[in-house]
């Protein structure tokens, strides 16, 4: 009797093996590290959206949940305000938004798509800015249009809504992710003098 043999396909994506083979060995030496988990290395990508004065409609809520799902392929949760705050006719409790954490495999083939697909479909698009680090060395990039994503239908950005990536890094110096991005390929617009 034979036996069936299936095999499944564990392709690593490929910034993740760019990132093993060649840009950490690289950055160990230019650095001067002597271990390799003293090298900079990408630890989640965080997406969130905020449905601000849409709030109380569950049609954009529910717009904006497929739209994260499709763009990420990872459900998202739901964010709930903390406070009530009567300026904003907020009550505590209140759904606000939606967010998707990405690690590992995800999070690579997302990172992938984001620099060489979905930034050079910004019009206008001369770089991102080397102004959106925080003191961690973390990165955000604020998308105002999810039309960019290729992965929606023109139906489903006929109501529009942004997001934000924030890239979180693993880092012992703030200033070293900016050269782990340019060795990802990060588009960053140029420094005027």
């Amino acid at each position: 009797m034979a036996t069936k043999t299936t095999t499944t396909s564990t392709a690593k994506p490929r910034l993740e093996t760019l990132y093993k083979n060649t840009i950490r060995p690289e950055l160990t030496k230019e650095l001067g590290y002597s271990n390799l988990h003293q090298v900079p290395k990408l630890e989640k990508i965080v997406i969130n959206s905020g449905i601000g004065k849409a709030k109380d409609d569950k049609k954009m809520f529910d717009l904006v949940i497929n739209n994260i799902t499709k763009i990420t392929g990872q459900a998202p949760i739901e964010t709930v305000a903390k406070n009530s705050i009567a300026g904003f006719k907020l009550r505590e409790g209140n759904k606000i938004g939606v967010k998707v954490t990405l690690r590992k495999d995800r999070m690579y083939e997302f990172l992938d798509r984001l620099i060489n697909i979905v930034l050079p479909r910004l019009r206008d698009f001369h770089g991102v800015s080397l102004k959106a680090f925080d003191k961690s060395g973390n990165y955000s990039i604020g998308i105002s249009d999810q039309s960019i994503f290729p992965e929606l239908t023109f139906e489903e950005t006929t109501t529009i809504h942004g997001l934000q990536v924030n890239l979180v890094f693993q880092t012992e110096k703030p200033s070293d992710t900016i050269l782990l991005l340019k060795k990802f390929g990060m588009p960053f617009e140029k420094e005027t003098k």
